[in-house]
């Protein structure tokens, strides 16, 4: 404090009761404007008293280490106009800031791909990407907020600090909150959470800060109801860390129950790139959308587990490689690296985030001439699904397995939606057990990700027989039954052919009265069972009675036509079974007003 007593002379006192720690000056000192004269501390805080004007210290009257009280004179200050300012010493103060500043960027850098050259070298030689070149290509420029960058394995007892920063930067994993595709949705649709396994550090393995980490962002996640993009390249559970003393085997560690708990409440879409063993493959497994490169293997444990558990020697590669994986569903997404991967996942999380207002789709007049006049003849169904949506917004999900069905997302006049179809080019649309639970997921996935389902069905039923009950029938189909009664989501029903039975009924929520609109192409057919089935099974008399094949033959043939007569979708719609019967060329229209009203 600077109280001025006359033209030229300043009294300097002390503004609060505090002691002195440093003196800076002496009698007679000349001083700088800003310059420090003492330095004292109060309640543990230090802070400066500095010179209010250049000039001459007199009357100095304190020490260090003495006490002063509020008021206290510590000096006099004579100005002096004509002095010249030279350097003041508060200059050392700016200057330790420096330091401070220059030795946090330099941890920071630490953490970064410019530091590691050699574990980047390794990565790229490989032909793959550093987790954070991931990153960089993930989310909008500038947007990335990072936790615990900082973190390192909890090995200080067996590493130094410097080799510990090395090889275990940020603790093997990046996490953090982003933007993506912001600039097509805004910024408030696009916060995603990011979770980014690092196989430089450490082999991505999951150690005891690592653990911790993620275990933060599942939990913001969780707070702000945000999709989650992970990464999951990893080698599991880190042996090493032998810095905890508190834990015996970490299997108390909640991160994958916490993970898992994400599930049906925020969008989880997974990524994967080379090796993803034990805790990282099971990371993988609960993801909703889940990608990986034709580099992936993927296994619940890695060639040592599998060695020590007695069960030979395996190769890393061998152990569930990514065409194995993607005809047994596991992958739902194959891309060729990790480049086409990440496009995967921001194409996915485009779904979530909103309508898009540019769009383009085909001459729908097509969908008139595309189904056969054979009733029994089969068509494409994908050449349906892209003439009825959005031109370029057509994504398959889970291609290569459960092939009696197929899921995608789309578009249709730029709104998102979720697209399940029976395949009639496999088992005639037949719903079998695969293909049961490819459908009972993606309502589930729809669900989660509050994507609206068009349903477009052409299936004779569940596929029936003694194979398929060997393969968990009544477990799996009636899976889907259970996935349509939880749909919180619109459902739009449209037939194009075959209605039949239990599978039509599930492929519309579980009763055609479930959707928001059920209405069927002309060409659409309906019945309990399927009408040549039906024919055998309720004239089984009749036709075992006559005796000659050709006139057997006719009465078979004459019995489905007048089943197929009062089974058409025109009587079904007579009867109020569905709500009306459209153009197909109509179905895009018809489908956009339903799902906004």
């Amino acid at each position: 404090m600077n109280l001025k007593t006359s033209k030229e002379r300043t009294k300097i006192v002390a503004a609060i009761t505090s002691t002195i720690v440093d003196v800076n000056v002496q009698n007679s000192s000349i001083v700088s404007k800003g310059q420090i004269i003492v330095t004292v501390e109060s309640m543990k805080m230090q802070s400066h008293i500095v010179a209010s004007a250049a000039g001459m210290i007199s009357d100095l009257k304190v020490t260090e280490g003495e006490t002063v009280e509020e008021g206290q004179l510590i000096c006099y200050l004579t100005e002096k106009s004509n002095q010249k300012n030279k350097e003041p010493a508060s200059k050392i103060q700016i200057n330790n800031e420096n330091q401070i500043m220059s030795d946090f960027e330099s941890e920071i850098e630490k953490t970064l791909d410019k530091e590691r050259e050699q574990e980047v070298i390794k990565r790229h030689s490989k032909g793959y990407r550093t987790a954070r070149e991931n990153l960089e290509d993930l989310v909008d420029a500038d947007s990335f907020v990072e936790y615990g960058q900082l973190a390192v394995a909890a090995q200080r007892e067996r590493l130094n600090a410097d080799e510990l920063k090395l090889k275990s930067a940020a603790d093997g994993v990046l996490t953090g909150l982003a933007t993506v595709n912001s600039g097509k949705h805004g910024e408030k649709a696009s916060q995603v959470a990011v979770i980014i396994n690092d196989y430089t550090a450490m082999a991505g393995t999951q150690g005891f800060f690592h653990h911790k980490k993620i275990d933060r962002l599942i939990e913001i996640a969780k707070k702000l109801e945000l999709p989650v993009v992970m990464y999951t390249e990893g080698g599991g559970g880190r042996p090493g860390d032998i810095d905890v003393k508190t834990q015996i085997a970490g299997l108390d560690v909640s991160t994958f129950s916490s993970w898992a708990g994400l599930k049906g409440k925020n969008p989880l879409i997974v990524v994967n790139n080379g090796y993803c063993f034990a805790g990282n493959a099971a990371l993988f497994g609960c993801g909703d959308i889940r990608i990986a490169t034709k580099s992936s293997c993927i296994g619940m444990a890695g060639p040592a587990m599998i060695e020590g558990g007695g069960l030979g020697l395996h190769k890393p590669n061998d152990i569930g490689p990514s065409d194995i994986h993607f005809e047994n569903g596991v992958i739902d997404l194959l891309a060729e690296d990790e480049s086409q991967a990440t496009a995967l996942a921001k194409k996915c999380l485009s779904f979530i985030q909103g309508d898009v207002t540019d769009f383009e789709f085909s001459d729908q007049s097509v969908l008139r001439e595309i189904m056969p006049l054979n009733r029994q003849q089969t068509y494409d169904i994908r050449k349906v699904a892209h003439t009825l949506v959005d031109a370029d917004s057509f994504l398959e999900l889970t291609s290569g397995f459960g092939k009696t069905i197929l899921t995608a997302f789309a578009r249709i006049e730029g709104k998102a939606v979720g697209l399940i179809a029976s395949n009639c080019e496999s088992l005639g649309g037949a719903l079998d057990v695969n293909g049961a639970m490819k459908a009972s997921r993606f309502f589930n996935i729809c669900n989660v990700f509050k994507v609206p389902i068009v349903s477009l069905v052409d299936t004779p039923g569940f596929m029936v027989g003694p194979e398929s009950e060997k393969q968990g029938a009544v477990n799996h189909m009636t899976g889907l039954f259970v996935a349509g009664a939880k749909l919180e989501v619109p459902l739009v029903c449209i037939f194009l052919r075959k209605g039949y039975g239990l599978g039509a009924m599930a492929m519309s929520g579980g009763s055609f009265k479930i959707p928001r609109y059920t209405a069927s192409w002309p060409t659409g057919e309906f019945g309990a069972m399927g009408i040549e089935g039906a024919v055998k099974l309720g004239f089984k008399k009749e036709l075992e009675s006559v005796e000659d094949d050709l006139t057997r033959d006719n009465l078979f043939a004459d019995l489905v036509d007048k089943m197929y007569d009062r089974g058409k979708a025109t009587q079904a719609a007579s009867f109020l079974e569905i709500d009306a019967v459209i153009d197909p060329s109509e179905s895009r229209f018809i489908i956009a007003r339903a799902l906004n009203n």
